[in-house]
């Protein structure tokens, strides 16, 4: 039977990429848009669309809910905005995040910001294994900045390295975008639902 993945839909951008990769590594997908259903998923993927305070807004009346139910080992992926919103706040905005994480999402800081484009994931992290290189897909004007070691990837943007690759318990946190990194992408998504399967 077909990882059941819940997708969470903000009401604030496309999902068709995501759903499609998602699909296409062989995961049944439901995308949802009463945050409330979130609590009832075997997997949640929260996706990389929007800005910090109109993602959260919908999350905010179910925050510890979610909160626990991340930390108790549901199996999770949060990409770019979607993996911001883990941490207890954002420098974007003024809502509190999800709280996963300790530390706060800070703006990135280079003579091009935003940075989009190609760049290298340096990981040992299992979800790795078999990719077929290290490039992913970037686009975003803001970073984590942690408080705890939960750093499972780092990358390199003008020189200074900084933190792109997360986990806590079940839940791992992406600034680059997978659904968008082609071949490499897929085989990090593959990786994921074979994990999200392992632990569940």
């Amino acid at each position: 039977m077909p990882l059941r993945i819940t997708l969470t839909d903000y009401g604030v951008g496309n999902l068709y990429s995501i759903r499609r990769s998602l699909e296409n590594c062989g995961a049944e997908v439901t995308t949802v848009t009463d945050m409330k259903d979130v609590l009832d998923a075997e997997c949640i993927v929260f996706p990389g669309v929007g800005a910090f305070d109109k993602t959260m807004e919908r999350l905010q009346p179910y925050r510890e809910e979610i909160r626990e139910k991340l930390l108790s080992g549901t199996p999770a992926l949060g990409i770019c905005i979607g993996m911001q919103i883990m941490y207890e706040g954002s420098d974007e905005g003024t809502t509190p995040g999800l709280g996963l994480f300790q530390g706060r999402v800070v703006p990135l800081v280079g003579k091009v910001v935003p940075h989009m484009g190609w760049n290298q994931v340096v990981s040992d992290d299992p979800l790795m294994n078999g990719v077929p290189d290290s490039n992913f897909y970037f686009a975003h004007s803001y970073r984590g900045s942690p408080k705890e070691d939960i750093t499972v990837g780092t990358t390199e943007y003008e020189g200074t390295e900084i933190p792109t690759f997360f986990r806590k318990a079940n839940t791992y946190g992406t600034q680059f975008h997978p659904e968008k990194s082609s071949a490499t992408g897929m085989a990090f998504l593959r990786n994921f639902i074979g994990f999200a399967e392992s632990v569940l």
